[in-house]
């Protein structure tokens, strides 16, 4: 355990480079040989554009990262934070830590964002992908990310988490977005075993249908425990029936244009076919 935790203190460049892009070639590949849906689309095109988004994310985390590095540190030369209420072993901080991480920086933030119009503007970049592929997992709109990382920061000063469970959550969260995004047809009674703990690729692709309901579903990251806890876990019977994209912007040149992606959280707001939120135009 002490090894695990030296390696993620100072994890190197290359592991973290190696998942990101290690990731995306892998599914690319199996998204060939045992595809969920059959797009119609040119597959290179798309890549860019979402790939254009994980470059932004990058850099936003990059420049951020010095306010989570001393966040940690203030909470851990501090000995404050819930994983200090009671004195446990390494493994248990870990497993602990990982799961109020993902609670906290992953499903609270993604369940507000579907609550709150303006963060819903622009998680909206997200949803508009019509071909949800593994690239379609680090689709973010700059904006967002700023936000996101807000609420990772929160979750490490609550949690009290040291810089080597917050490495370790990073780069399960990176894998785990490929996972879940990619277009592959895991068979379905392999993908329900495993929902019970994780987020599967069937599981949250039920998030990406179009329209309400479903949309409002299966927010979590790495662990279905929190949609199960708070109402918001959903399944379908048949995967292949889901559509993928958001009502309000189904038009190509909306959805598949750059110029206009970036520019999607600034422009007037667009009531959903069942109204997202009360009392707005």
């Amino acid at each position: 355990m002490e090894s695990l935790v030296n390696f993620f203190n100072d994890i190197p460049t290359p592991f973290r480079a190696g998942i990101l892009i290690g990731g995306i070639v892998l599914f690319w590949i199996l998204e060939g040989t045992l595809p969920l849906f059959k797009f119609q689309y040119k597959k290179v095109r798309h890549a860019g554009i979402n790939l254009f988004f994980t470059l932004t994310t990058m850099i936003i985390g990059f420049g951020l990262a010095a306010a989570l590095l001393a966040a940690s540190n203030y909470v851990s030369d501090k000995q404050f934070g819930l994983l200090y209420l009671v004195d446990l072993p390494l493994w248990a901080q870990l497993v602990v830590g990982m799961l109020l991480l993902d609670l906290i920086g992953a499903y609270f933030v993604h369940w507000t964002e579907h609550k709150v119009k303006w963060m819903w503007k622009f998680h909206l970049v997200h949803h508009t992908d019509t071909n949800v592929d593994v690239t379609t997992g680090l689709r973010h709109h700059p904006g967002e990310t700023v936000f996101r990382i807000g609420f990772t920061i929160l979750a490490v000063i609550i949690v009290g988490a040291p810089m080597w469970i917050i490495m370790f959550y990073q780069s399960m969260s990176v894998l785990f977005a490929h996972i879940t995004h990619a277009n592959i047809n895991m068979p379905r009674s392999i993908d329900r075993a495993l929902s019970w703990v994780f987020i599967t690729p069937l599981m949250h692709k039920v998030h990406h249908h179009y329209t309400q309901p479903l949309t409002d579903t299966n927010y979590g990251n790495i662990f279905s425990f929190w949609d199960r806890i708070f109402g918001t876990f959903a399944q379908v019977e048949d995967t292949r029936e889901l559509k993928y994209g958001i009502d309000t912007h189904m038009d190509p040149k909306e959805n598949d244009e750059m110029a206009n992606l970036l520019k999607i959280p600034f422009q007037a707001y667009r009531t959903p076919e069942d109204v997202r939120f009360e009392g707005n135009e």
